[in-house]
């Protein structure tokens, strides 16, 4: 059993996601928490 912590930082649309076992766990993009496109905040 692995996990695995996506993380895509340092750039717009900040990003994360957690793989278990190659399965897609959870993941989420800073722009659905600020409600701002493309947001650089």
């Amino acid at each position: 059993m692995s996990s695995i912590l996506g993380i895509s930082a340092f750039y717009h649309d900040s990003a994360a996601s957690i793989l278990k076992d190659g399965e897609i766990i959870a993941a989420a993009q800073e722009e659905r928490f600020t409600r701002k496109k493309h947001d650089r905040d």
